[in-house]
């Protein structure tokens, strides 16, 4: 039987041009102009200049949100319905979005307060690590408090987080075959995200959560879950917690799912999938 799981993904898959053609659907056309009421600029002008304000979390991440929850809707409108749904990051707001735990507005308003807190965060880095030893790279996170692992995207794909000079430390006991600087000005998904998390619950904690009407796989706990305090108190430890995409991979097939599909710009989750989980059928919507 087949089982199909949603995929959303987040910071890093933004393109210039990304829902541009949306805007020829009656459903685009209202969510653009939702989302323009709500953020006071536009989702659209941003995705099509392709400028600087693309790659700048405060705008990619609100522009993310709003073209992933569109096709969505343009999806659903198709009568098609996931069995499961995950996101990455940002993705899991849309995530929440498509099981219904929240209505658009409400996502797109956590968002916009998520890449303020985000944006403003300082002190930090993040770097991007492949083709290397996990067991040492563990090793040595396991010994210095101010590192951990923010995304752990892959068996051979990770990226850390934490102080910068902690950081250079674990690079050098690593020795990655390479290794990438992300252009970000905090160290998210760590515990140095603490006060960013506390004024983020302050948002989160004026809009209430429905119970989910398909299940979830979160980013700090893989395990499907559609209820909304559950839902909503793994989405408060988001923020400081990793994104364990990794093994929510690994636990599709455990859930019966056959097909996956990448609702979003780009194919970064199904580049991941396809080398982690072969036997899975993948398919991407961007547009």
């Amino acid at each position: 039987m087949t089982k199909i799981a949603w995929v959303f993904p987040g910071q890093g898959s933004q393109t210039q041009g990304m829902g541009l053609s949306l805007n020829e659907t009656v459903i685009g056309k209202q969510k653009f102009a939702q989302a323009q009421e709500i953020l006071g600029w536009s989702v659209l002008e941003v995705c099509e200049a392709g400028d600087e304000r693309l790659s700048q979390t405060i705008y990619t991440q609100p522009c993310l949100y709003t073209v992933e929850c569109i096709l969505v809707d343009l999806q659903k409108q198709e009568g098609k319905q996931p069995d499961l749904v995950a996101g990455h990051s940002l993705g899991e707001y849309v995530a929440l979005y498509a099981a219904g735990v929240y209505d658009f507005a409400q996502g797109l308003q956590l968002v916009k307060r998520r890449a303020e807190l985000m944006s403003t965060a300082q002190g930090g880095k993040m770097v991007a690590l492949m083709k290397f030893d996990r067991d040492i790279l563990e090793g040595a996170i396991a010994s210095n408090p101010d590192v951990v692992i923010a995304n752990d995207n892959s068996e051979g794909q990770v990226v850390i987080s934490g102080k910068p000079e902690a950081i250079d430390q674990v690079l050098e006991q690593v020795q990655a075959k390479k290794a990438v600087e992300l252009n970000v000005s905090g160290a998210f998904h760590s515990p140095f995200m603490a006060s960013a998390a506390t004024e983020f619950v302050q948002v989160l904690d004026t809009i209430t959560f429905n119970d989910a009407t398909t299940p979830i796989m979160s980013n700090v706990d893989p395990i499907p879950s559609t209820s909304a305090p559950e839902i909503k108190q793994r989405l408060i430890a988001q923020m400081t917690g990793g994104v364990r995409w990794r093994e929510i991979m690994l636990n599709f097939p455990h859930h019966g799912i056959t097909d996956v599909v990448e609702v979003g710009p780009g194919k970064v989750l199904t580049g991941l999938i396809k080398r982690t989980n072969k036997e899975l059928n993948l398919t991407n919507i961007s547009g």
